[in-house]
């Protein structure tokens, strides 16, 4: 469910339910939307889980379960991944340092599992463990003007930087949390965190206070990501081994053991995963549909994860995994599969389109 309802319907909002939860769709004119938000600054009511980690050993608690090292400054955060025995990926999650707690940021339908999970797992440690989804609203800030936009109605801070680092300050009379995005939609970026009974006021002035701002939903943001390039966990990541989505920021090999370490620095080690994803860019119109395979001659070679018509390059395009060695540069009969026969296909470099930023998910693999 959406924090700030009667707001997105009095922007002319429509919306969808995705795993039982109630998200803004768009706002009319999606395309118009994703060219604002690529010229300036949109704001996206974020639908994630929120997971609430504190107790002395919370560091150590949390550390030992996920891919990446946990911060031990306030202040910092880091992306990781919950990986089953067999490395594959159950959830993505973004882990943050806020001092006394530590606040994990997951998919909307996996934080309660998250919280159970770990829960079960506390022995003598000093841990306690919450789902706190309704607790807070999360805004996404995203396009080249967005540190512009955020200056405009941020008190008390500057615009955080490195990436997932964050600052705390205010807008107007409500306190916020800004972090720095990492880059999912290909362009600067920030995420606002304030109280949920604080969400409808920090809402309004994004959009209309100092600079002004686009509100957008998930399909522009799907469009967005797409042609950034970052793989999205409903769609590319779940199930997978990480080392298959070239999600090297996810990942510490330094670090010690997690569930399913074993399994990942193996395929580390052979040098390349079984898959890749890439990208690839139609000519015409037709979009082909999730799931839909893509061949090399007559031999299916993977399969279409998303899909899309790019607004920025006005023509369809899609991520795909696809056999890690697969030769999609060759004699020309890359194909997609489609209902009215087979799609040609050209292989096309991630990022699809280049913005402000690059996106830290952008796949890279040593061997590729």
């Amino acid at each position: 469910m959406t924090v700030v309802t009667e707001q997105h319907e009095a922007h002319g909002a429509t919306f969808e339910e995705r795993d039982g939860r109630r998200l803004v769709r768009e706002y009319g004119r999606p395309e118009r939307t994703h060219g604002a938000v690529r010229k300036g600054a949109g704001v996206i009511e974020m639908g994630y889980g929120v997971v609430v980690v504190t107790g002395e050993d919370r560091l150590e608690f949390v550390d030992d379960t996920v891919s990446n090292r946990v911060p031990r400054e306030d202040g910092e955060g880091v992306y990781a991944l919950l990986l089953d025995p067999q490395g594959r990926i159950e959830t993505d999650m973004y882990v943050y340092n806020a001092g006394e707690r530590l606040l994990c940021f997951t998919p909307p339908t996996r934080a309660g599992p998250l919280a159970d999970d770990w829960a079960e797992k506390v022995f003598i440690q000093d841990v306690d463990i919450r789902e706190a989804s309704t607790d807070f609203a999360i805004f996404g800030v995203h396009g080249p003007k967005s540190t512009e936009k955020v200056a405009s109605v941020l008190n008390s801070a500057g615009a955080p930087e490195p990436p997932l680092s964050f600052v705390r300050g205010s807008m107007g009379d409500e306190g916020v949390t800004v972090i720095a995005a990492d880059g999912p939609t290909g362009e600067e970026g920030y995420e606002v965190v304030c109280a949920a009974d604080a969400a409808e006021r920090v809402f309004e002035m994004l959009l209309t206070m100092g600079m002004n701002a686009v509100p957008f939903g998930y399909q522009t943001w799907e469009t967005l990501t797409t042609e950034a390039g970052t793989p999205l966990f409903d769609t590319e990541l779940a199930g997978q081994v990480p080392n298959v989505l070239g999600l090297a920021n996810a990942v510490d090999f330094e670090k010690g053991c997690f569930v399913g370490q074993e399994v990942v620095s193996k395929v580390e080690n052979r040098g390349q995963p079984s898959s890749r994803l890439v990208g690839l860019g139609f000519d015409g119109d037709t979009v082909p549909e999730e799931g839909a395979d893509v061949a090399v001659g007559g031999d299916v070679v993977g399969h279409v994860t998303r899909a899309s018509v790019s607004p920025s390059l006005d023509h369809p395009i899609a991520l795909a995994l696809v056999d890690f060695d697969a030769d999609l540069d060759g004699d020309g009969s890359l194909s997609v599969a489609a209902s009215a026969g087979r799609l040609d296909a050209d292989p096309t470099p991630l990022p699809f389109v280049e913005g402000t930023a690059r996106s830290a998910r952008l796949p890279t693999y040593s061997d590729a």
